[in-house]
Formats: C-alpha cells, structure tokens, sequence
C-alpha cells in the first residue's frame, strides 16, 4: 500500500502478511463475556507474533457470535494493544447513519492513532427482520443500491470537507481528521483507511473505481474469489489514497495439534452454519454434540461443499493450505479466521499458524 501500513511487519516464512478476522464466537456452554476475554487474548497473542491486523465482524440476532458492536469492541481491545492495526471486517454500512460511523472511528483513531481500519460493506450481517430493525424500514435492498452515496456521505464526514452550499458543511464528525505535522512543518489530516468488503463483483468494481483497498470474503464466497479479484485488479484506478490494487482475502483456517481434533471442529462449526443457514442460530455446538446429530444427505452434501473452504489439519497442513490459497489468487494478505468451540482452541491455532511460519516468538 501507498502508506507505511506494511513496513515493519514480521512476516517470518509467510508469502504475505497475515492477519485476522474475529467473530467473537460462543461455544455452548459458554459466555460472551469469555468469548470477549477470549477476543483480548488474541489480539496480544497475534500482535506479539507478527500478524498484521486484528478486524472485528458486524453481525446481529445470532447468539453464537457477539460481535454486534464492532466500534465498542475495537475500542476495548485498543486499550490492551499497542502496535497491532485493529478495524472493522466490517461495518454494515447501510444499517447506520454515515455521520454515526464517522464519529466512532474518529474516536479509534483518536485512541490508537494510525493504526485504525474502516472496512465497510453493504449487507445487512443478519437476517431480514433484523435488518428492518436496525434500519428502521422494511426497504433493505434500498440501503444497498444507496451504498455508494453513503460510502461518499462517510468520506465526505472523515475528512470534513463538505462543499460549501451542501446542507452538511457545517457538521463536522467530532473527533475529526487528526492534524500531524511532518519534519518539516507541513500539516496534513488522518483518518482511519477505508476498506470496502464484499464477496461478488460489486464492491470489487466500486472498489476499484475508487482506488481503494479490497478485501474479499474467500471463507463464505470461495467460488467468486479469482473472478472479483481479477474485475478489481483490471479495473483499478490509482488513487491519492491507493497506486497500485490491494487485496485481502479472509480465509477459515483451522490448526490443531492432532489432524483428528481438527475434523471434529470443523465438523460442530458446519452444524453451526447449518443452523444459522436454516434460521435456527445458536450457541457453536460442542463436536460431541455434532458427532451425535444425524445429518440428513442434504446436510451432508453442504458440509462437503463448505469445508471444502476450510483449511484445517496439523500446522503443516494449514501453512500448505494458505501456501496454496495465496499462490492461486494472488491476494496481498490472508487474514484468518479460526471457528472453534472452545477459546483456548482457537488461541492454539493462531499460536501454532504462527510457529509454522516462523513468525517472532512471543
């Protein structure tokens, strides 16, 4: 990237930076309040092992994830880092007003200058009666088709510089663009980056129109990962923001001491898509209890096509995987997001993706 976002990460043995992408999972028999302790626990793990960046999902009305509140949660974790970038993966911008998200994310960068990301995207994160509810209207694909008058509507409250005559000129998003001053005296705002997020070709063309950086959901639209990557790289426009395109892929990643306690994982995190997939969300089930359910053919053909995604085995076998992944697509950074029951599970996993690409020790 055209900033100095890359410059000093430890990428040991790895192709490419690597990152994550944290749901705040809820495994039965277990709290938020664990799973946001748990989330603290990882971001120290990974920022004193070299990752990149730390980004927090928007999702609602699902009692296995408990990242409803991105902003709140960045916040919290701002408080117990220091070097690692932390942003959103992402924030639902349809479901908030423009000048709302303007403001929560002045306020990160006010609390860890130069080292907040805004990743954006259109869908709601939740079911249909969700998103009416947090928009406060039954037209939800308006809000999409809206995206980039309020992608613009954002930009426009992060930088403070409406034009004179709009009706927005004088509101300004408090904490605002945060003045430094260079060696040599010239002054010159900052804000947090703009990501847009997106798992088809939309936010990718608009994206590139932009000239700004793209990150694309590869662990739940793996089937248009190389065509939205190829429209984005073809079609990009450099920018003051952006020379050159930039693009993350997310990824589900799994590591586990023995191969067979990997299957198991993976195997309770595909009855818990199941469940979400078919309207009945819930606590991420214990393996014990996804090896006991009778899955229907149906069901078991959707497992095989979803985990077919799911890079999961020994350390080994993962590093291979992301090898693969990485040479195939041609993505700039993987970030990695590790379904697991148990916190401690998902703690190891980081720790062991870490060991096998020589990444700093702790």
């Amino acid at each position: 990237m055209t900033s100095d976002e890359t410059r000093g990460t430890a990428h040991g043995t790895a192709p490419v930076p690597l990152s994550v992408l944290d749901l705040v999972t809820v495994g039965a028999g277990h709290t938020a309040t664990e799973a946001l302790r748990t989330g603290v626990e990882l971001a120290k793990l990974t920022e004193s092992r070299g990752f990149h960046r730390y980004w927090v999902a928007e999702h609602h009305s699902m009692p296995g994830v408990a990242s409803s509140s991105p902003a709140v949660i960045l916040a919290h974790l701002a408080a117990h880092t220091e070097r690692i970038r932390l942003g959103s993966g992402g924030v639902m911008l349809p479901n908030h007003a423009p000048l709302v998200i303007a403001e929560q994310f002045g306020t990160l960068e006010a609390l860890a200058p130069g080292r907040v990301d805004l990743g954006l995207g259109r869908a709601p994160g939740t079911d249909g009666a969700t998103a009416a509810a947090l928009r406060r209207s039954d037209r939800l694909n308006e809000g999409a088709d809206d995206f980039p008058e309020q992608l613009a509507e954002l930009t426009r409250f992060l930088d403070d510089d409406f034009p004179d005559g709009h009706p927005y000129r004088r509101i300004h998003a408090v904490p605002g663009p945060i003045q430094s001053t260079s060696p040599g005296g010239v002054q010159s705002p900052h804000r947090p980056p703009i990501w847009l997020l997106g798992s088809s070709g939309f936010s990718a063309r608009l994206a590139a129109d932009l000239g700004l950086p793209f990150a694309f959901a590869h662990h739940f639209s793996a089937q248009n990962t190389i065509p939205a990557l190829d429209l984005y790289r073809e079609t990009f426009r450099p920018s003051e923001i952006l020379a050159e395109p930039y693009a993350l892929i997310g990824v589900s990643a799994l590591a586990t001491d023995d191969e067979k306690e990997a299957r198991r994982q993976v195997l309770a995190a595909s009855l818990n898509m199941i469940r979400l997939r078919t309207g009945r969300p819930g606590l991420v089930p214990t393996p014990e209890e996804a090896e006991a359910y009778e899955f229907s053919p149906v069901e078991r053909d959707f497992i095989t096509s979803w985990n077919s995604n799911v890079i999961h085995g020994t350390a080994d076998e993962v590093r291979a995987g992301l090898d693969d992944l990485q040479k195939r697509t041609g993505a700039d950074e993987l970030m990695i997001t590790s379904h697991a029951h148990s916190g401690a599970l998902r703690l190891r996993s980081y720790e062991l993706i870490a060991d096998a690409y020589g990444l700093p020790t702790a």
